[in-house]
């Protein structure tokens, strides 16, 4: 009896040794290290939200039995909580020998390679993931679980720096401190005279410029001078008429220092206050007025004129046709001998301080332009609130009321109130850019990027900041390129970050150094980590201490930072970051 057992116990031995050598997964086990994987890139990066893993691996000759089958699970994990870790299966990829059928990537017992690539959500945590991968074999019945391999330490998230300062667009005002003022009048005189007659005076232009000199005088009208420009009719002889040009500006000037001095303008016996020009012959006007007259043979006349060079016979000539054509000696030609007039003044306005006064006091007393100037006379956002308010109120069809007040609660971060007030704005001007691009900035903070581009694709005109909010939409896309564009020339930080992302850390550099953000702690920190891009120890030692001076929690961040990864144990990175 003990004999049976113990030549049973023999088959059964035997039976299991004979499984084990015919059976290769122990052996596939035991060399599974001799797999070569590579990960590209190592440390595995994040862009536009995701994670993309591209592993490329290569099998050894002698390795992968003829009918056997290996199935890897690539895991990322990442810890959750002081102890706890989480883990994220990629999708499985599956090799068999040669000698076998079904699905999956056939692998030659001579040897083979392999391509790999799957991409996921970026998570929370995952700047800490390791990558690994899971394998089993399995042969006929029989499945091997082989020991896990890490190809991977880290995510670079370096595109999460992106800084959050999309710029919402404030209206502007168009108040004008001084309004230019000018009054134009003409003086006429008979032919060959220069004396101001007393009937022209009664004319209605000059009464009306007797009238503009005598308000502005008396509402504080600034007058700072005097231009007078006269002219003969071209049916005169030259030499006379240059004369009589300048003797008409004078005698022009001369009947104004009378009306400035009625009007008690003190400016006006200022040295220079008056600008007189005789202008000679006006020819051209002669020429302007036939064309624009209802004479049949006007057409004839001008060419006639034009084809006689010398001036004396031209002269001749319009005297000859004054007789034929009345209408020249009557309406034309004595329109021409006269004395233009331009009064010059400015308007000034209010000043700052009676405007800030009268916001406070009596906004309904100022005009619109003097109380939407009055906001920029305050440094204090809540002062600046009230008075655009105020404004809304008094000019409720003014769209840049709305926008304004929403301005201010996006600088105070009151994203739901700014909101509101946008889409009044927009209500009462539906294509106004500006409206569209406020209105994108705080429906991207809000977490649509989506629509928030739509409104920045329709304000482009509003101004520069709309190319820079679109850059911002490019690097959470992960488009580098096109936020290189939009951002250029805003010499910020988020101009450096793309650059960087973009591959060219150099010029990160130059833009970091030329910005506002030069001696910040991000400046630094941004500026170490063009460092790592660049292998440069000291650069990274030297910006990374700067940036740990301003922020002491940029130490711990950098310890993290899988930008970093192959420095960790250098001794002056470690004595940063410890």
């Amino acid at each position: 009896m003990i004999m049976k057992k113990v030549k049973n116990y023999a088959v059964i031995f035997t039976a299991f040794t004979l499984l084990a050598a015919c059976n290769p997964l122990g052996k596939m086990a035991k060399n599974y290290g001799m797999i070569n994987y590579n990960l590209n890139p190592n440390p595995v990066e994040m862009h536009a939200d995701s994670i993309e893993i591209t592993i490329n691996g290569k099998f050894p000759a002698n390795y992968f039995h003829k009918k056997a089958f290996v199935e890897i699970t690539p895991v990322l994990k990442y810890p959750a909580g002081s102890e706890v870790t989480t883990t994220k299966e990629l999708k499985k990829i599956t090799f068999r020998g040669e000698a076998t059928d079904g699905e999956g990537n056939m692998v030659k017992y001579s040897g083979g390679g392999f391509n790999y690539s799957d991409k996921i959500a970026y998570g929370k945590d995952m700047e800490g993931a390791t990558l690994e991968l899971r394998a089993t074999g399995k042969f006929k019945t029989s499945e091997k679980v082989f020991d896990d391999v890490k190809i991977g330490d880290g995510t670079i998230i370096t595109p999460l720096l992106v800084k959050g300062d999309d710029k919402p667009i404030a209206a502007k005002d168009k108040f004008i401190k001084v309004k230019p003022k000018s009054f134009n009048a003409d003086i006429h005189y008979l032919v060959s005279s220069h004396s101001v007659r007393s009937n022209e005076l009664r004319q209605d232009d000059i009464k009306a410029l007797k009238e503009f000199v005598k308000n502005g005088s008396e509402d504080g009208l600034v007058f700072k001078g005097v231009k007078v420009s006269a002219y003969a009719s071209p049916d005169g002889e030259v030499a006379m008429n240059e004369n009589l040009a300048t003797d008409r500006a004078n005698s022009a000037s001369k009947a104004l220092v009378k009306i400035f001095k009625k009007a008690k303008v003190e400016a006006a016996s200022a040295e220079g206050f008056y600008n007189n020009t005789g202008k000679g012959e006006d020819w051209d006007g002669f020429r302007k007025s036939v064309k624009a007259s209802d004479i049949e043979d006007k057409d004839l006349i001008i060419r006639v004129l034009e084809m006689t060079s010398d001036v004396n016979k031209r002269e001749q000539e319009i005297k000859n046709m004054a007789k034929t054509y009345l209408v020249l000696a009557n309406k034309i030609l004595p329109q021409l001998r006269r004395s233009q007039i331009t009064i010059n003044a400015e308007e000034k306005s209010l000043s700052d301080e009676e405007i800030k006064n009268l916001a406070a006091t009596a906004p309904d007393s100022l005009e619109v332009e003097e109380l939407f100037y009055a906001a920029t006379l305050t440094e204090d956002m809540n002062e600046k609130l009230k008075i655009y308010q105020t404004f809304s109120k008094q000019f409720p069809n003014d769209w840049r009321g709305p926008n304004n007040i929403g301005y201010i609660y996006m600088m105070q971060n009151k994203l739901n109130n700014a909101k509101g007030e946008f889409s009044k704005a927009m209500n009462i001007s539906s294509e106004s850019a500006i409206v569209k691009n406020n209105m994108g900035v705080v429906t991207r903070l809000m977490g649509d990027k989506v629509k928030a581009w739509e409104l920045y694709e329709s304000a482009m005109s509003a101004g520069p900041e709309v190319a820079y909010n679109m850059g911002i939409i490019n690097i959470m896309n992960g488009d580098y390129s096109s936020a290189v564009s939009n951002l250029s020339g805003s010499n910020s930080f988020n101009e450096a970050l793309a650059n960087l992302l973009n591959g060219n850390a150099a010029e990160a550099i130059n833009i970091i150094d030329a910005s506002d953000e030069k001696t910040s702690a991000m400046g630094y920190y941004l500026k170490s980590i063009c460092g790592a891009r660049q292998k440069s120890i000291d650069m990274i030692v030297s910006n990374l201490k700067n940036a740990i001076d301003k922020d002491g929690t940029l130490s711990g961040k950098a310890k993290r930072d899988a930008e970093f990864i192959s420095y960790r144990e250098d001794p002056k990175f470690k004595e940063l970051t410890q």
